[in-house]
């Protein structure tokens, strides 16, 4: 599972069960309360968030995609950072005011990396909107169970596990994490901005951070 089926199962979860509304271009299994709009045309997401009645509170996008299932480092980017974008733009103008991303640790609009790069750029564009809470979980290495890992992913993965067999606290956390832990950290932050318990502006999720919130929802 990614970190946006993590997501929605942490949602799912919340006690008061509001309303969640999903957009994906297919069909799949949810719980009562949440609507899932489908639409096949991703570039028409933007345009469906805004049509959303009543206006969530929240918007949380876990949207990515690798250079493999996109077919070329330009259409990644056109997921990665364009379409990610537009979404936080819709967002802004349907008057969200808690916007959850998630991006990944040690990236930088400044680096050399096209990868590193564009997440940084995406990260930049979207503290420029203002939306009143913003926040960016920035995560390591996701450890879970996904279709499109590659060789590398696969074998520090591998090593997470062994490594979390001896001290999951100080040889993995502090650069692995669940993908269920990301998504309940993720909530929580939403949660608390929605609360009123944390003030506006940009929240960044490091690492430590993650790991924190997402043990803390799972208590």
């Amino acid at each position: 599972m990614h970190s946006g089926s993590q997501i929605l199962a942490a949602l799912q979860k919340i006690p008061q069960k509001p309303t969640i509304h999903a957009i994906a271009r297919r069909e799949f299994p949810v719980s009562s309360n949440t609507r899932l709009t489908t639409e096949a045309d991703s570039a028409r997401w933007p345009d469906t968030l805004k049509k959303l009645e009543p206006t969530p509170d929240v918007f949380m996008s876990a949207l990515g995609t690798t250079r493999a299932q996109a077919g070329s480092f330009a259409a990644q980017r056109a997921v990665d950072l364009d379409l990610n974008l537009a979404l936080a733009r819709a967002a802004k103008e349907s008057g969200i005011k808690t916007y959850v991303l998630i991006s990944s640790g040690a990236v930088s609009s400044t680096s050399r990396l096209p990868y590193s790069k564009m997440k940084g750029e995406l990260e930049d564009a979207v503290k420029t909107l203002q939306i009143p809470h913003t926040v960016i979980v920035k995560p390591g290495l996701l450890v879970g169970t996904r279709e499109d890992l590659r060789l590398t992913e696969a074998v520090l993965q591998n090593i997470a596990r062994a490594l979390r067999m001896v001290s999951q606290k100080w040889l993995t956390d502090w650069w692995a994490q669940d993908v269920d832990v990301i998504g309940r950290a993720a909530v929580a932050a939403a949660v608390e901005c929605s609360e009123g318990k944390r003030p506006e502006g940009i929240w960044i999720l490091h690492q430590s951070d993650i790991v924190r919130l997402g043990k803390q929802a799972a208590q």
